[in-house]
């Protein structure tokens, strides 16, 4: 017979502070690697830090821990089957590689000796991502432990990215590669966050990503403005147009089937976001912005997290040197970025920009469009029974309601949404005080362990609750 809920939540909270130390010693022993994988010098620290999460799986219990080569940095795969076949599939993903630092950016301790401060881990990676991926060790032990299994309640696997911080170039190709291996009913990120320390959430949704540069061209070379200004096509002035009419009146995006397919946001998630303590004016404040502005219609955070939106990241052209050079430019350009929500095809807006663009240009302008990789939208449905499980096990763990939020920015995820056909779901226990990529980078230690008892309750409860349908 299984223990009253009371007593299974005290038994993984005993079992948490029993191990505890050495969890957070663990922890800081891999946060001193400095896994940048955006420095070539670092490459072999990645793969340092690569091998001793593998052994550390290992270590934890997986009977499997392998590190996966790429053409760039290594990723960890481990698998800890089930004994019961009928079992869920779940596979966590996370990163193991991390973003530049040094002392000299303004940290107030070297970035790669953590320190514990105020009940804070201070070092890089403490949050983003390996902090996170480590709770999952501790979570699996925890469930283990309290429930008297050998093994976990569902198929466990880990796909622990190591370029995640210089773009995950190589990530599809090698989710590809071992799809019958990452064959998973459901894959859970920890590489997100939380609203507030007081404030538990799960994030249901991604947006993707799709950029591209636009080059314009005019006359073979600059040439005098007095002798051909006003006659000739200037392209810069071209791409200034082609700016301008990006956007419609209302903030909307006005290239034609920019919105084909947008799955609208529903009464009930307009309502839930509304119930987020949202103070706009702070907001604005950690934007350095003296306003806002967007799609008519929409509040702030609906703007942010579930609209698509078209940004011009860099424009340039012509002289821009000091004083002043009067000439007709030969050429000038802009770089464009779309964020994509769920129900849009990054391939159909590539092709719909490409459409939109010659009508916007003087006859005598040339024009390149360039599109980069693009990254896919992902959203969870509100009534997934697996997001049920995730929000029941984070309720426990928190002692709290749990609430919904959404990232407006974009991840790999939906690479593995798209090749493994399996939903993604966000289990992080980060707030936005954690400074991800910026000095003094750290993780609230009562969170991380929350963190660890969230993972700990939720593969019983995927379990028990759910069972993917054949």
């Amino acid at each position: 017979m299984s223990q009253p809920v009371d007593n299974a939540v005290s038994a993984v909270r005993t079992y948490i502070e029993q191990h505890r130390g050495a969890f957070l010693d663990d922890l800081a022993e891999w946060l001193r690697i400095p896994s940048v994988s955006a420095q070539p010098d670092h490459a072999p620290d990645v793969r340092r830090s690569a091998d001793w999460l593998a052994a550390k799986l290992k270590e934890t219990g997986f009977p499997t821990a392998e590190v996966w080569q790429t053409p760039g940095a290594p990723a960890v795969y481990a698998e800890w089957p089930s004994a019961d076949p009928g079992a869920p599939t779940v596979l966590v993903y996370g990163h193991h590689d991390v973003q530049p630092a040094a002392r000299e950016d303004g940290w107030d301790s070297e970035p790669f000796e953590p320190v514990v401060r105020d009940n804070r881990l201070y070092a890089r990676g403490a949050a983003d991502d390996k902090g996170q991926v480590f709770f999952h060790t501790l979570g699996v032990r925890a469930h283990l432990a309290t429930t008297g299994r050998t093994t976990p309640a569902v198929h466990l696997k880990l796909l622990i990215e190591g370029e995640e911080e210089s773009g995950s170039p190589h990530f599809r190709a090698l989710v590809e590669q071992h799809a019958d291996r990452l064959a998973a009913d459901i894959v859970i990120v920890s590489d997100t966050g939380m609203w507030s320390e007081d404030t538990p959430t799960v994030c249901t949704g991604m947006r993707g990503l799709a950029e591209c540069e636009i080059r314009l061209y005019g006359p073979g070379q600059d040439i005098h403005s007095g002798s051909f200004g006003g006659a000739v096509p200037n392209p810069a002035t071209a791409v200034a147009r082609l700016v301008a009419a990006l956007h419609d009146e209302h903030a909307r995006v006005a290239v034609p089937g920019f919105y084909d397919g947008v799955v609208e946001l529903t009464d009930r998630e307009r309502e839930l976001f509304a119930e987020l303590p949202f103070d706009e004016s702070q907001w604005l404040r950690t934007a350095r912005s003296r306003g806002t502005w967007g799609e008519a219609g929409y509040s702030t955070l609906e703007r942010v997290w579930a609209r698509p939106t078209a940004e011009v990241n860099g424009i340039g052209g012509g002289y821009q040197g000091p004083g002043s050079k009067t000439i007709v430019p030969s050429s000038a350009m802009v770089k464009l970025s779309f964020r994509l929500v769920a129900g849009q095809d990054p391939e159909h807006v590539a092709e719909a920009v490409r459409d939109w663009v010659p009508g916007q240009l003087p006859d005598g302008i040339r024009h390149e469009i360039v599109f980069s990789p693009a990254t896919r939208p992902c959203l969870t449905p509100l009534d997934h029974p697996a997001l049920r499980s995730v929000v029941r096990a984070m309720g426990r763990a928190f002692d709290a309601p749990v609430r919904f939020t959404r990232e407006g920015g974009s991840g790999p995820a939906a690479d593995l949404q798209d090749v493994l056909g399996a939903p993604v779901l966000f289990l992080g226990i980060s707030v936005p005080s954690d400074g991800w990529h910026a000095p003094n980078e750290k993780v609230e230690l009562d969170l991380l362990l929350k963190g660890v008892e969230t993972s700990a309750h939720l593969w019983g409860d995927l379990a028990e609750h759910w069972r993917h349908a054949p």
